[in-house]
């Protein structure tokens, strides 16, 4: 299992590529892999014949496991006595989860240590209710088998959370394969002992300069905890996947450390739109594809991110860290499957024409999941683009540890009240649609994230986009 970015430390085999007794070319697509972070199709190493596979497709494993024997003469090796004796590696479908060690009969060394990925929300809500706590118990090593369980292995992120928490790992009852702990299992357990509140998360920091999110305050204990629905006779269960269960916790996680609140404007688009209308052909001839109304407003956003450039920040410890970059991050849907963000780094350096063409370029990579850890890491604002759907309003999520994100929402033609050039008004047809912005008001106050907004309105309908473009 290759290491897919700095954090990354586990991933889960989504589609084998070749299967035993294929051949494979050096650098062809020889599976594809899901992390927490992004889905990527990785290449062979080497050419040769597929032998052997070792981890099935769904199985979650972690970074440096042995996955398959490629040959060169298509024999496969005689299997060494302690791969023999060890039972096939199964992982949860969460790719979400902190890593975990595969199961073997005999102990293993223990690996290095790498970074964690962030604390994520509740687990799913299928997951049984784990036993009650013992009194704490300070964590320890990790013995040949496993703390605190001779049948257990913990995984380095899960005996971190065991110890910051003062948990007893013998307590607690894994849902992983083979009964093992997951770092859902521990966050479940955290969650309902905080009363039911998402268990503090480590928001990642932005390559602008970004710094960690604090952990929010816990919720006040409810009278009981929400009861998990059951599916009834006639439901369809539809199994969460990696990816939509990764969204459901970042979302989550955001709700409880943000607050959350919103502004939106009407945006006249009728300059913009005598400029798309002028170009469309000759644009699509130079690059490819058509221009949008996404590279205008992103023009606009970046300008306005100048002059209220504590939009552009994330909240540290009882400090506002002001990106002086702005990262733009453009959400990408993988047709209903899931959502990606991809990020245009240093995109206060470009203009019109170079905007479009990294929006365009990085949607076709995340669909194609090509995506890169530098593709979708360091962000700074993002803007989220609903319009194609004929969306009124939409009230977007915070990408954490961002304060800010734009939703643009369906652009229409809707009957304006205009001043004529005698002075007088007019009725004109024009082409309007909403921006939404949600915003941490942590960060800044309402009027600030209303002139910031009113900004990029006065971009949009004003700016001469035909010098511009």
């Amino acid at each position: 299992m290759p290491q897919l970015g700095e954090t990354v430390t586990e991933g889960t085999i989504t589609k084998w590529m070749k299967k035993v007794g294929d051949t494979v070319a050096e650098d062809e697509v020889l599976f594809e892999v899901s992390t927490d972070k992004v889905d990527s199709e990785v290449p062979s190493p080497t050419a040769g014949v597929v032998t052997e596979i070792l981890v099935q497709e769904g199985d979650t494993v972690d970074v440096g496991t042995k996955l398959a024997v490629i040959s060169a003469d298509g024999a496969a090796p005689a299997p060494a006595a302690s791969e023999a004796a060890a039972p096939a590696v199964q992982g949860d479908a969460d790719s979400q989860a902190e890593p975990e060690s595969p199961a073997a009969a005999a102990p293993q060394p223990e690996p290095a240590s790498q970074p964690a990925p962030a604390a994520s929300a509740p687990a799913p809500a299928t997951e049984p209710v784990a036993q009650a706590p013992s009194p704490p118990v300070p964590a320890a090593p990790r013995a040949a088998a496993g703390d605190g369980d001779p049948g257990r292995m913990l995984s380095p992120v899960v005996r971190r959370l065991v110890a910051e928490h003062n948990l007893n790992p013998a307590e607690i009852q894994g849902t992983g394969a083979g009964g093992r702990i997951t770092r859902a299992d521990v966050l479940s357990l955290i969650d309902r002992r905080n009363g039911g509140a998402p268990a503090p998360a480590r928001a990642p920091a932005g390559r602008g300069g970004g710094a960690q999110a604090p952990a929010a305050a816990a919720a006040p204990s409810p009278a009981a905890a929400a009861a998990v629905p059951a599916p009834g006779e006639h439901d369809t269960v539809v199994p969460f996947t990696n990816i939509r269960r990764r969204t459901a916790e970042h979302m989550v996680r955001s709700k409880h450390t943000s607050a959350h609140t919103m502004v939106a404007v009407e945006v006249d688009y009728s300059g913009v739109e005598k400029v798309r209308q002028s170009e469309k052909t000759a644009f699509k001839e130079a690059e490819g594809f058509s221009l949008t109304y996404l590279p205008f407003v992103s023009r606009a956003v970046i300008d306005a991110l100048e002059e209220f450039p504590n939009v552009n920040s994330s909240v540290g410890d009882d400090a506002l860290i002001v990106h002086n970059d702005v990262n733009l991050g453009i959400a990408v849907d993988l047709d209903f499957e899931g959502l990606l963000v991809p990020v245009i780094h240093s995109a206060d350096s470009k203009r019109l024409r170079a905007l479009a063409r990294e929006i365009s370029g990085l949607a076709a990579k995340a669909r194609a999941k090509r995506l890169t850890m530098d593709d979708i890491s360091g962000g700074t604002f993002t803007i989220t683009n609903a319009g194609p759907f004929g969306t009124f309003i939409t009230v977007p999520v915070i990408n954490q540890p961002q304060v800010a994100i734009l939703s643009t929402d369906g652009v229409r033609k809707r009957p304006v009240a205009v001043e004529l050039p005698d002075g007088s008004d007019g009725i004109a047809v024009h082409p309007v649609g909403n921006l939404v912005m949600s915003w941490d008001h942590r960060a800044f106050d309402g009027a600030y994230a209303a002139a910031f907004l009113a900004a990029v309105k006065n971009v949009i309908e004003t700016r001469d986009w035909a010098s511009e473009l």
